[in-house]
């Protein structure tokens, strides 16, 4: 099966977020899918998020230098941990304190550009009191997105894929529902 990054793999609002999404079906081991696992998904990975990325970039974000790839791993799962459990209003410092930890690593390793480094500058501006509320999980696909919404009312993190998809599982219990009972 072919595999392209589109404008719904960047639903997440910022870069940290969208990098943490790239797990797909992250709690159902049987179809969860790592989209870094496959090279070349991952080399594809900079390119688009500077286009398609919410948290637009002032420059192209570039390829992770080689043997860089496993810190990014460490980074994209402290960054799900810690915003996982705040949209779930369960953070904790000892997550805290694990999200930093990556943080700096890839700080101190990477440089302006580097996929790993703006990852972290990303999360670095996600920690933030303001944003309580905003971090949501999307209860179609359980990926982390920010509602930017006024009144903070979005439920899906895309309503384009996730909402429909929805939406058509209640429209069709319904209609069964309506045939079961006739």
């Amino acid at each position: 099966m072919t595999f392209s990054w589109t404008p719904h793999r960047f639903s997440g609002g910022a870069l940290a977020l969208d990098v943490a999404n790239s797990v797909i079906l992250r709690f159902d081991p049987a179809q969860s899918i790592d989209r870094f696992a496959d090279p070349a998904n991952l080399d594809a990975f900079p390119e688009a998020a500077t286009r398609l990325c919410a948290e637009r970039q002032d420059h192209a974000l570039k390829a992770l230098p080689f043997g860089r790839t496993e810190g990014l791993i460490q980074l994209r799962e402290a960054i799900d941990r810690y915003f996982r459990a705040e949209a779930q209003a369960a953070s904790s410092p000892v997550l805290l304190a694990g999200l930093l930890e990556e943080i700096a690593r890839a700080l101190r390793a990477g440089e302006p550009g580097d996929l790993d480094f703006e990852t972290a500058q990303s999360a670095l501006r996600l920690i933030s009191p303001s944003r309580a509320g905003a971090l949501k999980i999307c209860p179609n696909c359980e990926w982390l997105f920010l509602d930017r919404s006024k009144n903070r009312s979005r439920a899906w993190c895309d309503m384009a894929v996730c909402g429909n998809r929805v939406k058509a599982r209640l429209h069709y219990r319904k209609k069964k529902l309506e045939k079961d009972a006739s």
